[in-house]
């Protein structure tokens, strides 16, 4: 059954005559009566009544002929949504993402995009921020959050706002903590995540700036475990300053004052994927989500958004 021998059902139907809805459809008539003759085969009904006056519908054609109008609707309709999807964004992102969805907007980042451009298909992979910037760099990932200030010329990057480490233990060890020294701070039990993270190399930096290693090193896989970790009465270990005040105002954490640790919440993707679409798209759903925070874009650069990275 094809879509050209329902038009010429509907048309003769409609018509009541074969030669004038042979020139409706711009067909001869031999041709569309040959139409006709094959779905009546196809169906295994007669259709029509063919007489002196015309063509007259059978019961059976009565019946079918409003599924077979309805087939050429939804076929017509499916036309014009494809019509309209021309020219869309399409494609698939493997998009990185970090251990705190709520940090990172993820919620309205993928409504946002989904809605605008739901042609485009994002896959979305969990990583540590370290390896989330190599993943980039290495074109394993398209994009990604990411919470460091690494720069590499293959990767470009969108600040999107700043971050802050506080030194942080038990509520229950406050009097080991405010107003200690650094040598007994380094001395109580620290908690770091993977050596490839951001966290892991902010810590390292602070030990190195003092010149003095922690006593006992417990690892942990991300920074929301080692929050919770820390709570539990663990250990130190730095904590985003947000979740440490939360952590502070419910009596289960404690801040140390003597040390503040900056780093940034960025946006990146590989530099040789600038002018993909999808990349674009992405990008500008970027700037709407985070539009309280990053710069607005440069009137002469599209791509204002952007910062190229150094290469390392």
């Amino acid at each position: 059954m094809e879509l050209y021998q329902l038009r010429g059902f509907v048309a003769v139907a409609e018509l009541g005559h074969l030669t004038r809805a042979a020139e409706r459809l711009h067909l001869s008539q031999p041709a569309l009566s040959a139409q006709i003759k094959a779905l009546e085969d196809e169906l295994g009904v007669q259709l029509f009544s063919r007489g002196s006056a015309g063509m007259t519908l059978t019961p059976a054609g009565k019946r079918l002929l409003p599924d077979a109008a309805r087939v050429l609707e939804d076929a017509a309709a499916l036309h014009g949504k494809a019509r309209g999807i021309q020219g869309e964004i399409a494609g698939h992102v493997r998009l990185g993402t970090l251990a705190d969805p709520d940090f990172i907007r993820l919620a309205a980042f993928l409504a946002l995009a989904t809605e605008r451009f739901p042609l485009v298909e994002l896959e979305l992979q969990h990583e540590v921020s370290g390896a989330a910037f190599e993943k980039v760099r290495d074109g394993a990932l398209d994009a990604s959050f990411y919470y460091g200030d690494l720069v590499h010329a293959a990767v470009e990057s969108i600040p999107l706002r700043g971050i802050v480490y506080r030194v942080a233990g038990p509520a229950a060890w406050r009097d080991k903590i405010v107003g200690a020294s650094w040598e007994e701070i380094a001395a109580l039990p620290w908690l770091m995540a993977p050596p490839i993270s951001t966290h892991h190399v902010l810590a390292t930096a602070l030990f190195a700036e003092r010149g003095r290693a922690p006593a006992t090193l417990i690892g942990a896989d991300n920074e929301l475990v080692i929050r919770s970790l820390v709570a539990s009465g663990l250990g130190v270990a730095l904590v985003r300053d947000d979740l440490a005040r939360e952590g502070e105002a419910a009596g289960e954490l404690a801040i140390w004052a003597e040390a503040r640790l900056a780093t940034t919440l960025q946006f990146i993707h590989a530099s040789e994927k600038h002018e993909e679409p999808e990349i674009r798209a992405l990008v500008g759903v970027i700037g709407d989500v985070w539009h309280d925070t990053i710069a607005p874009r440069s009137a002469k650069a599209p791509a204002g958004l952007h910062r190229r990275a150094r290469a390392r």
